[in-house]
């Protein structure tokens, strides 16, 4: 790989300078993208995520903004060397967007990666970004060269070294996870030594540490492939939700489209019942690509109607429509790759201290859809959850991560419910929660792991066919268990 080097840049601009952009970004507020925390006082405090529901006794929070190298590895390896010497955990997040404390160390010390460093290598189509660096970042910054990131989430508020270690996707297709993306990061182990991990360079390790939740180290860098950015045209397509899957296959059989997704209807009355497919590929205009934005009117407009649907089937129609009529010619023109995902998590924010949205994921091959719809139907409608969407993104197979949860390729269904902040309300969440695992399994799926704890150990181990492996693995590296959070506590240290 090309050696990347430091460069001067204007905070704000990003300049090009012998085929590298660089730029300095002001460290990420945490509080602005979700998270929800009470900062520690006299060396304790708790912590908590977007989740609302996740507060924490930890030992110690701390904010790392050195840029990577040799700094940011001394401070690591300090924290670390305390808490082992105390018996105490450390873990390292960014937003903490997790929905079940899996970027938070039960009374450790926990770490918050602030740093937008991002180094462009135009030629080679590469970036090399400090862990803690956001995707609002990245695309600050390779935007104006025309590049972007080549898989993140749909919303750019994630650290880059999070997206990793959960093993989050996006909607470029036919793209795997982020982590296909990567070609190799550095990494401070258990004990404190610094190394290098590739495909080719500690290869196991690499892919223990892909959807890995920071047990086997702390990344403190990353060279990670871009993508080009282009002007790109929606296409839009109606169906019988239960066609989906193989209408989606059928679609991106079509080697111009680069970026897709669908939904369903959710309102009681046709649950399931209607999916909408939006496909898009290059305009034949690919000259003066305006900067990235967000994406536009119909956003802002989709964020109210979305708000909306809370308590309201007129409403679940009303979005519904809105997505299969207004929003056509609201977004019909085209936009940029970039600017289709420069939008930050707040936009859906509802603000009520008295509710939180909580993510489902479940994770289903093209051929097994009409299965999972039928999943859905004998499951969800029974909760007294409120149920405002589900969006579908196609995710390849994955021959990296250990806990890979798209094997072969996939479907992946997300799905947000607005949940009241009780007790009564999260028993009925855990029960709708495994009702669906034990669904979703037995027809050769999976779920997600960064959200809600609510699956059984069993459910757990049925869908991540490695778990024992990774855990036997992680007792080796890390012998002290030295790393910890919410999701060894509760499931893989059980193994």
């Amino acid at each position: 790989m090309k050696t990347f080097t430091r460069r001067a840049a204007l905070l704000g601009g990003g300049a090009l300078l012998g085929g590298f952009a660089t730029k300095a970004l002001s460290p990420s507020n945490p509080t602005l993208d979700g998270t929800r925390f009470i900062k520690p006082t006299g060396g304790k405090g708790v912590l908590n995520d977007a989740s609302g529901l996740s507060e924490t006794p930890i030992f110690r929070h701390i904010t790392l903004r050195e840029d990577p190298g040799a700094q940011l590895v001394k401070a690591i390896r300090a924290e670390l060397a305390e808490a082992r010497a105390n018996g105490r955990a450390v873990n390292v997040g960014a937003a903490r967007h997790s929905m079940g404390g899996q970027a938070i160390p039960r009374n450790g010390h926990a770490i918050t990666f602030e740093n937008g460093f991002v180094e462009v290598d135009r030629t080679n189509r590469q970036m090399r970004a400090h862990a803690g660096a956001r995707w609002s970042d990245v695309i600050a910054i390779a935007d104006p060269i025309g590049l972007g990131p080549r898989v993140m989430q749909s919303n750019n508020d994630f650290g880059i070294a999070a997206t990793f270690c959960v093993n989050a996707h996006g909607w470029p297709v036919k793209e795997g996870p982020m982590g296909s993306t990567v070609r190799s990061f550095q990494m401070v182990m258990p004990d404190g030594d610094l190394v290098t991990c590739s495909r080719s360079e500690n290869a196991e390790l690499f892919g223990m540490t892909m959807g890995g939740y920071g047990l086997s180290g702390i990344i403190t860098q990353m060279d990670v492939d871009l993508a080009e950015n282009q002007r790109l045209e929606p296409s839009y397509a109606e169906m019988p939700a239960e066609d989906f899957g193989a209408h989606f296959v059928q679609a991106l059989a079509d080697d111009n489209v680069t970026m897709a997704y669908g939904r369903l209807s959710v309102d009681r009355e046709n649950f399931m019942s209607d999916a909408l497919m939006i496909t898009y590929r290059p305009s034949e205009d690919q000259s003066d690509l305006p900067a990235a934005g967000g994406s536009g009117a119909a956003s802002k407009i989709a964020s109210r109607v979305y708000r909306a649907q809370l308590g309201n089937e007129r409403m679940k129609h009303v979005r519904w429509w809105f997505e299969t009529d207004l929003a056509r010619s609201l977004a019909s023109g085209p936009a940029t790759r970039n600017s289709l995902i420069n939008e930050p998590v707040v936009t859906l924010d509802d603000r009520n201290p008295d509710r939180t949205d909580i993510l489902h994921e479940y994770f289903v091959s093209p051929d097994r859809f009409a299965e999972f719809v039928q999943v859905c139907r004998a499951v969800i409608p029974s909760s007294y959850q409120e149920f405002l969407n589900v969006t579908l993104r196609y995710v390849d197979t994955d021959p990296d991560s250990w806990l890979a949860f798209a094997p072969v390729p996939r479907i992946a269904a997300v799905m947000s419910f607005s949940q009241e902040m009780t007790a009564r309300a999260e028993a009925d969440m855990r029960r709708m929660t495994q009702a669906l695992i034990d669904g979703v399994t037995s027809i050769g799926g999976t779920y997600y792991l960064p959200y809600r704890p609510h699956a059984r150990l069993d459910q757990l181990v049925k869908g991540y066919e490695r778990a024992g492996e990774f855990a036997a693995a992680k007792r080796v590296l890390d012998p002290d268990l030295l790393l910890r959070n919410n999701l060894w506590d509760r499931y893989l240290g059980a193994l």
